[in-house]
C-alpha cells in the first residue's frame, strides 16, 4: 500500500513556466484540483506526502502549507538522497512510494518508487521509464490523476470519494 506521494513543483505541481514581474517577484500557477487531492491525501485520508524540488520559491512554501505537506525539500540535487531520510524517518520503504516527475533530475527517484508517474508533456526520458504517464500534463491534473489512481490502486477510492462528503 502506498503510504507516502512524492511531488516535483515545475512541470508536474505547475506548468513548468516560470514568470518574473519587473519586481523581480515570481509567479507560479498551482491547479487547484490537484490541491484537493493531495489535502485529501494527507489531512482526509491521514497519508504522508513529500515536495521535493531543485529550485527554491516562498511559493512552494505557501502552497505546501496550505496543503499539509509533510515534508518540504527546497533547491534539492539529489532527490532521491533526500527520500532515503524521509523513508528512514517514517520507517517505510520503497515499495510504499509513489512518485511523480517530468525530467531528468527525477530519474533516479521514479526508478526507485514503487509507483512512477509522469505529466504527458514530461520529457521522453523520463515518459520511457515511469509506470504510468498521466494523460494530463503538469499543472493540469496531472497529480490529481495520479493521486486518484494511487487510491484506486490501493482499493481505497470510495474512501476518497467520501472524504468531502
Amino acid at each position: 500500500m502506498i503510504e507516502l506521494i512524492v511531488l516535483d513543483v515545475d512541470g508536474t505541481l505547475t506548468d513548468g513556466k516560470i514568470t518574473y514581474t519587473n519586481n523581480g517577484d515570481e509567479i507560479k500557477n498551482f491547479d487547484v484540483k490537484d490541491g484537493l487531492a493531495i489535502a485529501s491525501w494527507n489531512k482526509k485520508l491521514g497519508k504522508k506526502t513529500a515536495i521535493i524540488t531543485g529550485r527554491t520559491s516562498k511559493l512552494i512554501k505557501r502552497r505546501s502549507e496550505e496543503l499539509g505537506i509533510t515534508y518540504l525539500y527546497q533547491g534539492v540535487d539529489n532527490k532521491d538522497k533526500i527520500l532515503e531520510d524521509i523513508l528512514k524517518k517514517e520507517n517505510l520503504t520503497w515499495s510504499q512510494v509513489a512518485s511523480i516527475g517530468d525530467d531528468l533530475n527525477d530519474l533516479k527517484m521514479l526508478k526507485k518508487s514503487a509507483l512512477s508517474f509522469a505529466p504527458n508533456d514530461a520529457v521522453d526520458y523520463v515518459k520511457n521509464i515511469v509506470n504510468i504517464i498521466c494523460i494530463k500534463n503538469g499543472g493540469n491534473g496531472a497529480v490529481r490523476e495520479m493521486v486518484e489512481y494511487i487510491c484506486k490502486y490501493d482499493d481505497m477510492q470510495e474512501e476518497f470519494i467520501k472524504v468531502w462528503q
